[in-house]
Formats: structure tokens, sequence, C-alpha cells
């Protein structure tokens, strides 16, 4: 299935939508799709939102923000979110804020399809005292008090992966994150994967087995498509462009000049990977390495 395609089949006005990826495999491919498509409305969860997060709140696609950590990784602020945030210029942002592990106990109480999960790590914090979704139980074993955050179910979750079979069972090794977890907790899920391979080849390896086939909604072969995140074994972390993000988005300006010329302008991700001047150097670079054998 083509990218297009399957955004505008699962991916709703209104949806509660993660691109997972700790880091590593983020399918910016799928959210310059989403804006490209005009999506609107959406809940956008994710355990650190970072420069996708931020093209889709600057483009105007999000209403809520549910997350732990929000930032461009090792540069700075993520300014489109933080103008939404305080008021200053575009769409209003509701945020809901939890710890890394808040998350990763939502999404593993969804996947699991249990009402909550039960943690230690919000004593002597702030958090509940802001996120009134933030409550606590006593344990009926011990009489402890434990703090719980409610299952996240996603109505989509968009995963992308080093490769997957025509079935979609998806392979991913690596930094892995909770792609797996946020899979099982949607209702829908959308695979994005550097290349289509034979069962045998997952089969043949299944460890690396993430996602079985029978929760996959729809497959999409996007090489390139975690640009400027990395996929390892492919392509490396594209850092200038993290770096340039800091400029890009600092001026409102200059983030709209952005979305109209390398997202809204391109029909499609091979169209946008030709435009970016750092993809010509990262793929000389994979070439230069093609030779070594990494055990892929």
């Amino acid at each position: 299935m083509s990218m297009r395609d399957a955004i505008s089949r699962f991916v709703h006005d209104g949806d509660t939508v993660v691109i997972e990826g700790f880091t590593h495999l983020i399918c910016f491919a799928a959210g310059h799709e989403i804006i490209r498509q005009g999506r609107r409305d959406l809940t956008l969860a994710r355990l650190t939102p970072d420069l996708i997060y931020d093209q889709l709140i600057g483009a105007g696609c999000a209403r809520k923000l549910v997350f732990s950590w929000a930032g461009n990784p090792g540069v700075g602020s993520l300014h489109a979110f933080r103008r939404a945030v305080e008021g200053k210029g575009g769409p209003p942002l509701d945020i809901e804020e939890y710890s890394h592990f808040g998350m990763v106990a939502r999404f593993a109480a969804g996947a699991a399809r249990l009402p909550f999960w039960p943690l230690r790590d919000y004593m002597g914090t702030d958090l509940p005292a802001a996120n009134p979704r933030i409550r606590r139980v006593t344990c009926p074993y011990t009489g402890e008090d434990l703090a719980t955050v409610p299952a996240l179910n996603p109505d989509v979750t968009i995963v992308h992966a080093q490769r997957a079979d025509a079935e979609g069972n998806t392979q991913i090794w690596g930094l892995v994150g909770v792609q797996r977890e946020a899979a099982f907790a949607s209702a829908r899920v959308i695979v994005v994967v550097e290349e289509l391979v034979a069962q045998t080849v997952i089969r043949s390896d299944p460890n690396r087995t993430i996602i079985p086939g029978f929760i996959v909604d729809a497959i999409v072969v996007e090489p390139w498509g975690a640009h400027p995140s990395y996929a390892q074994g492919y392509y490396d972390r594209d850092n200038d462009f993290y770096v340039a993000w800091e400029g890009i988005s600092r001026e409102p300006t200059a983030l709209a000049r952005y979305l109209d010329e390398f997202v809204r302008g391109v029909p499609d991700r091979a169209t946008y990977l030709k435009k970016v001047p750092q993809v010509a150097r990262l793929k000389a670079k994979e070439r230069l390495c093609a030779g070594v054998n990494y055990g892929y």
C-alpha cells in the first residue's frame, strides 16, 4: 500500500495518533503525509515528541499532546510546540504530561487491555497536581499506596521498522523503545519499512520479530522513511538537520516556508529525498560502508 493510501484510509480527523520511536526509527514520512492530507484535531501521543510532532503542531494538525518529554534532542526547544502551549501564535494545544515510565505504563496497560497500570514513580513530584488522570489506589495485597495511570489505546499507531514480510510480520533491531506496546495497544496499525523481505528471511531470525502480522492493518515500503532520524543497519541520523531545526522552528515564517517547500510542496517521500541536501551525503556514507558486514 502507498503511504498516501495508508494515511487516507487509517488516519482520520480527531484520532489519537502515535508515531513512536525512541530517537530511532521515527516515521517522518508518515507525519509528512498526515500534514499533506490536512488532518486536523489530532491527539498526538508519544514518549518523546521531537521534530516530527513539532512539524505536525506547526502545520495545525494537533489539538492535544500526550507525552513525557518534549524537545529537540541535544539541541534545545521545540518552538512550534512551545508557541502553541504559551499561546503565542498558532492554534492552541492541550497537553497531558507524564513521566517516561508513566507513558510506558500507559501503553503496557493498553496492550494488555487493562484499565490502568500501577507504579511508584510519582511520589514526590508535582505531576499528579498538574495531571488529574494520575490517581492512586491501595494495593489489595500489601496495603501500599500506589500511583496509577490510565491505559492508552490509540486509534492508530504508526511504526517504522527495518523490514517486514508481505503478511506484516515486522522486525526491528537496535533501539526499540515502546514500538511493540504501542502497536498492541492500538485499534489500527500502520507499519512502514525500509524493505519488504521474504517470509523465509523473517522465519530465519524470529527473535527480531517485534510486531506480528495479525495486528497490522497496512504495510508501506518507504526507504529512508525515518529521515532525519535513523534506521540501524540502513542509514545514520542526520544530526545536521536536528541542529538546523532550531533556527527553522524558532521563526513561524521560516517554519511555514519549510513545510511549504519540503512537505506540502512535494507529492511523496521520493521527491522529498531528492530535495534534501543532507541525504546525498548520508547515502554516500552508506555506500562507503556497504562492504562492511554488520550481521544484519
